[in-house]
């Protein structure tokens, strides 16, 4: 675990559906954020202990992010699940344009359901699978065009992000960037 900025904090762990077929890394990223009104876990996989005594809300950028979510005795935020889900996250379902009450705000990604936040009081964009980096830097997913969505689409949609005051990138599936990866991400 380390402190990526002030209140905001990064670890990996290995993901346990991980296999070689697989085109993401192994090992993916959660985060933790102290909005200064509760800490949040951000898509939450092995939670630091010190972390997870200070935790207040579970919060998912996609259902199926679930990971240690519903066993640590949180109240969850997630997106609607994916029809049909025989076993979608029990919480407090949220879509883009929300708000919740600690001041976190979702878009639309490439799915309805696959959301990236903007934390406004750590100036934070935090993203689960819509942005990722494969070692060539922060950018939209290149494989995961659904219903006809384009990659365009997607940076349409998140350009808003751009005029909000962003200084860290928090993707679930990649190191943490800043504001200019955003912005070469959404260029596309």
């Amino acid at each position: 675990m380390r402190e990526v900025t002030a209140g905001v904090w990064h670890w990996k762990a290995p993901h346990p559906e991980w296999n070689d077929r697989q085109e993401w890394e192994r090992l993916v990223s959660s985060y933790a954020i102290d909005t200064g009104d509760a800490v949040l876990l951000f898509d939450p996989l092995d939670v630091p202990p010190a972390l997870l005594e200070r935790a207040d809300a579970v919060v998912l950028t996609c259902p199926w992010h679930r990971r240690d979510a519903p066993r640590l005795g949180l109240p969850i935020f997630v997106p609607p699940p994916d029809p049909p889900d025989p076993d979608p996250v029990r919480g407090e379902v949220f879509r883009a344009g929300d708000t919740l009450r600690f001041g976190v705000r979702a878009f639309e990604g490439f799915e309805p359901n696959d959301l990236v936040l903007y934390v406004a009081s750590r100036r934070a964009v935090v993203v689960g699978d819509t942005l990722i980096d494969r070692g060539d830097g922060l950018r939209i997913h290149p494989d995961w065009p659904v219903d006809a969505v384009t990659p365009g689409d997607v940076a349409r949609r998140l350009r808003p992000l751009l005029d909000l005051p962003v200084d860290v990138v928090l993707p679930t599936h990649a190191e943490p960037a800043d504001r200019a990866a955003l912005e070469r991400a959404l260029a596309a």
